[in-house]
């Protein structure tokens, strides 16, 4: 009787170690990005402090840092993972992310907004908005991250 009872646990405990140790592996990879790119940051602007990060997948990837100066004045920085050109923003010299949304509902009726996040294509830092529409398709709309004008979007996915 002890056997039935063992043989279930050690299947499921082995099952639980199998879905942490492919989530470990799966997550390493942008942990390896997040700390190669601080650190670039943090040479470059003196970063003292990092809000986010993440990484921008469109015609060239991007590691997108948002943070605080040694002076504490909140900045962004992008920097393209195959030129290592970094460029930095004060985020006050910037939309904000619902400035951004606010221009996306200006033109457009969207259903759901999925994500709003910093980007860079072409050296033009933007604001990416993934949203759905009424029709249930998946649209993108590209927005100048110091203007505020529209730069691209991508309709009915």
């Amino acid at each position: 009787m002890k056997k039935w009872i063992f043989i279930p646990l050690f299947a499921l405990i082995l099952i639980i170690g199998l879905f942490i140790k492919v989530y470990f592996s799966s997550v390493q990879p942008v942990k390896a990005a997040e700390k190669k790119a601080v650190s670039l940051a943090r040479d470059k602007v003196q970063l003292s402090e990092v809000d986010d990060f993440h990484i921008y997948n469109g015609i060239e990837t991007v590691n997108v840092i948002e943070g605080k100066n040694k002076n504490g004045s909140k900045v962004i920085v992008w920097i393209p993972e195959k030129s290592k050109k970094v460029i930095i923003k004060k985020a006050k010299d910037g939309i904000t992310k619902e400035e951004a949304i606010q221009k996306l509902l200006q033109e457009k009726q969207p259903k759901k907004i999925i994500s709003v996040r910093l980007g860079m294509e072409k050296n033009i830092p933007m604001w990416e908005i993934y949203y759905r529409s009424e029709n249930n398709l998946i649209n993108y709309y590209y927005v100048h991250f110091e203007t505020g004008e529209w730069l691209k979007k991508v309709e009915n996915l």
